[in-house]
Parts: C-alpha cells; sequence; structure tokens
C-alpha cells in the first residue's frame, strides 16, 4: 500500500493545482507598487496617468490642454465679434475687441469692470488688503481684523492715461479702522451718477444695497427700493437713455434663490418689478426695447430675451444649462455676449447680434 506524498489541499482546490496561498498576498501587493509608481511618474512628469483625458483622435491625439498663465489671454480662433467687451482675469482688467486683447490694470486686484456710456473710461473695484482694529460687534471693544477696502477707481479706456481714483470704502474713527463695500459700478449716461451696490457709509445700520454716488457732490443716496430680508440688490445696468435703471432684487424661495428684475425710475424715485422670481444679470438693447437676461431655475442657467416693458420672456437664446450672460459690454456694440461652460471644458465668448420679435420662435419654458 502506498500514499501520496503531497498534503491534500482544501476542498476549494481538491488537486492541488492552485498557486500556494502564500504567495498570493506579496504578488498583489507588487501590482499595487508597480501601479502607484506609474502614477507618481506621470505626475512628476506633469503628464494624466494612463492617457486619461487625452483630446482628439488618431495614434497622437496630442498634447493636453493647460490653462493659460494669469498674464496671457488666448482667445480661440473661433471667437470674433464686433466691438469690445471688457473684463477681470486674476485681478487684472483687460479689453477685447474681436480677436485683440490689451491689458489695463496689472495690480492683481481689480474686479467688476464696465464702460462708460461713451465708451472712453473704465470703471472698476480695488481691493486694499490691510489690517484694522473695529469694534467688536459695531460696539465695544476694538478688535483686530483683516481688511479688504474697496477703492473705485477709473482709468480711460485705450490706455494712455493715468488711474484716477473716485471714492474709497475707508472708515476711520478715532483708532477705529474699518471698510463698507463699493460693488458693481455703472456710470449713467448723465455723467456723474455711478449706480453701486455697497453698505456705506455706515455698514452697521446698512444693508448692502443699491445706492447712488454722485461725483459732483461726493456723496452716497440710498434708493427707495424693496428688498427681501436682508438680501439686498445687485446687477445694475442702465438703460441707454438714463430713464431707468435695471438691478436685481435678490429673494429666497426656501434655500433657492429667487432673484427679481426692477425698473427705477431716477427722477420720480419710484420703481416696479418686471420679471418673476428666476431672472438675474439684466442687459439693455441700445435702443430699449429688449433685456438680456440670465434665467436660473433648477436645471441651471441660460441666456434669454426679455420684453423692456413688460418683462416677459420672449426668446431663450440658450437651452443648456450652463450659459449666463455678464456685463462688460461697449456701449456702442449692437451685440450682447454670453460665456458657456456646458459645451466645452473651457469657457467660451459667444455673442447673439440683435433679434427681433420677428427672428426664431422662443423655446418654451421648462
Amino acid at each position: 500500500m502506498t500514499r501520496r506524498t503531497s498534503a491534500v489541499r482544501g476542498t476549494r482546490d481538491p488537486y492541488g493545482l492552485g498557486p500556494a496561498r502564500d504567495y498570493i498576498a506579496p504578488i498583489v501587493a507588487g501590482v499595487a507598487l508597480l501601479v502607484v509608481a506609474a502614477l507618481t511618474f506621470s505626475l512628476m512628469n506633469n503628464q494624466v496617468p494612463f492617457g486619461i483625458g487625452k483630446s482628439g483622435t488618431g495614434s497622437n491625439p496630442g498634447p493636453n490642454r493647460t490653462p493659460a498663465p494669469p498674464n496671457v489671454i488666448i482667445v480661440e480662433p473661433e471667437v470674433t465679434f464686433p466691438g469690445s467687451i471688457v473684463y477681470a482675469k486674476a485681478g487684472n482688467v483687460w479689453i477685447q475687441t474681436g480677436k485683440d486683447v490689451r491689458q489695463l490694470t496689472d495690480a492683481g486686484k481689480d474686479s467688476m469692470p464696465s464702460f462708460s456710456p461713451d465708451g472712453q473710461w473704465v470703471y472698476f473695484i480695488r481691493e486694499q488688503t490691510g489690517k484694522g482694529l473695529y469694534p467688536l460687534n459695531h460696539h465695544g471693544r476694538l478688535t483686530w481684523y483683516d481688511l479688504s477696502t474697496p477703492e473705485l477707481l477709473r482709468v480711460p479706456s485705450d490706455g494712455n492715461g493715468k488711474i484716477e481714483g473716485i471714492v474709497n470704502g475707508r472708515i476711520k474713527k478715532g483708532r477705529s479702522l474699518g471698510f463698507f463695500w463699493i460693488r458693481q459700478p455703472v456710470l449713467s449716461p448723465n455723467g456723474h451718477t455711478i449706480a453701486v451696490v455697497s453698505d456705506g457709509t455706515d455698514p452697521g445700520a446698512t444693508d448692502t444695497v443699491m445706492q447712488f454716488y454722485d461725483t459732483n457732490t461726493k456723496k452716497f443716496t440710498k434708493l427707495k427700493l424693496a428688498e427681501s430680508a436682508t438680501l439686498g440688490h445687485q446687477d445694475p445696468a442702465w438703460m441707454a437713455d438714463g430713464s431707468y435703471l435695471l438691478l436685481v432684487k435678490n429673494g429666497r424661495d426656501g434655500s433657492r434663490g429667487a432673484p427679481q428684475i426692477i425698473k427705477y425710475n431716477p427722477e420720480n424715485q419710484k420703481s416696479f418689478t418686471i420679471t418673476g422670481p428666476g431672472y438675474l444679470s439684466p442687459a439693455p438693447s441700445p435702443d430699449g426695447k429688449y433685456i438680456a437676461a440670465t434665467r436660473t431655475d433648477s436645471f441651471g442657467t441660460d441666456v434669454v430675451i426679455l420684453d423692456a416693458a413688460t418683462g416677459a420672456e420672449i426668446l431663450r437664446v440658450t437651452d443648456d444649462a450652463g450659459s449666463f450672460s455678464p456685463p462688460g459690454r461697449q456701449p456702442a456694440t449692437r451685440s450682447r455676449f454670453f460665456i458657456s461652460t456646458a459645451t466645452s471644458s473651457t469657457c467660451r465668448w459667444r455673442h447673439w447680434m440683435a433679434r427681433r420679435a420677428a427672428g426664431p420662435s422662443p423655446r418654451p419654458r421648462r
């Protein structure tokens, strides 16, 4: 009688053909180390591991896109339009005309630029950082705070001239040093009234609401406007003739925002709401008949055209739920611009020429 010399395997491997269990763990660990090494090597060489995210077709898809440096604007070849737009990138103000771009400021602290009605100036906000003593909860003992003090400035749009200061948000009372907000400056066609969103000149007693700053009197004036709780206003935009100021009254519907567009008459100081909830960033057409705006809903944001008199939505320019209409168009430009983030990995400037009611049929609201 003979006896098998090999040990009997467990029931999962009755013939002893599988790998020895003592070697499985080292093999798995070795493979994991190889994967980690490949990932590390790729990242150290500024490459995406295993070709993930490569674009193009064929065996040589070409280099991956990388962000442009802060001091560089890359205009994509297919982007061209009449007129000019102004915007801020990395704290600097730029003007783009067609495919040409030029830098107006280089402080790295600038934002919210807008053209003057005649297109000769660009108004913008510059923030200066520092520290200051301010009463805790607006009363009591002084406490050190980090400050980001805004200043309203302007610069010639052709770049040939010095930057001029208009008003500073700095507040100093004895040893106390603080600031009030100044945001979204837009000059009126009258040449001396600037619409701003501000809690000046007493931030302890004022919400961040729409105000006028008069460059002649050097004074702020709070407008008589409705407000939802403490949510304030935003997005001022003048009609071309200065007859009305368009703005947004912020609101909430449960956990969602519910902004509405308002028209304000600076002559009689009366205002009325022209849209229901869900509209912001108004931009009137040069003839005053239409308003481009951003429509926001549970799906996202799209660019729409409204009737300036009634606020009725007459055309939906986009339906990708990822577009919005920013300010910054030169007044003489008879086209509007919007940014789409849904159609590509990078934001692209697009434009639409003025469309009349006889244009494409409006898309139904979702």
